[in-house]
């Protein structure tokens, strides 16, 4: 098993996941151990722990792989894997949900993860009952909520993807180095071509299954 820090673990996605191609993974297994003796025979049943968070995460991430179904930030599949500087915490949302967001770049992509603040690793805000960041039309909700709090403002001829590609600017925190897998959500076309530093800029926008700290 790969050894990580992590940052975020999104275990409603994994279990989600993991029910679908391995049901019997997290099924205790139990063996039994004999001792025979002059008179008697003693046996006993051992139970196997159940299978840790992490090593559920291990084995959503080899059928990914396995499957052909992870991507590059770049070019993504339905799931996209990356290790980019970026950065990442909470936003501000008049809402009251509590929405943990990841910004960085590729040369070719702008990138923002977001997802649910209860699956950070760590203290934070517990998720609000009406609010579940893992789709594309509540995360962008929150996302246009953040903005709102912050007090920017965006055409409203603008689409979806104009959100992501300025979500970032409201990120505080220094740059870190980060690994991730994550579900692609939305991806398109820059909607603010004059902004970006180079031609043919794309947005992506994903909820990942975890962000680790890369070495």
């Amino acid at each position: 098993m790969t050894v990580r820090y992590y940052l975020y673990i999104s275990d409603a996605k994994v279990d989600m996941l993991l029910a679908q191609i391995d049901p019997a993974f997290e099924q205790r297994s139990t063996t039994e151990a004999g001792m025979g003796l002059r008179l008697f025979n003693i046996k006993r049943s051992v139970e196997a722990p159940a299978p840790d968070r992490t090593a559920k995460l291990e084995r959503v991430l080899r059928h990914l792989d396995e499957s052909g179904q992870t991507g590059t930030v770049d070019e993504p599949e339905p799931y996209f894997r990356g290790t980019l500087p970026m950065q990442w915490g909470k936003l501000p949302s008049a809402s009251g949900g509590a929405l943990v967001y990841f910004g960085g770049r590729t040369e070719q992509t702008i990138l923002g993860l977001g997802g649910a603040g209860s699956h950070a690793i760590g203290p934070s805000a517990p998720q609000s009952q009406d609010f579940a960041p893992s789709s594309a039309p509540t995360l962008l909700a929150g996302l246009a909520s953040a903005l709102s709090a912050d007090g920017v403002e965006m055409p409203a001829d603008r689409p979806s993807l104009a959100w992501v590609h300025t979500a970032g600017r409201l990120l505080r925190g220094p740059l870190q180095t980060v690994e991730f897998v994550a579900r692609r959500l939305l991806t398109g076309p820059s909607p603010y071509p004059e902004l970006d530093a180079r031609p043919g800029m794309r947005v992506l926008l994903g909820s990942p299954l975890y962000v680790a700290l890369a070495d």
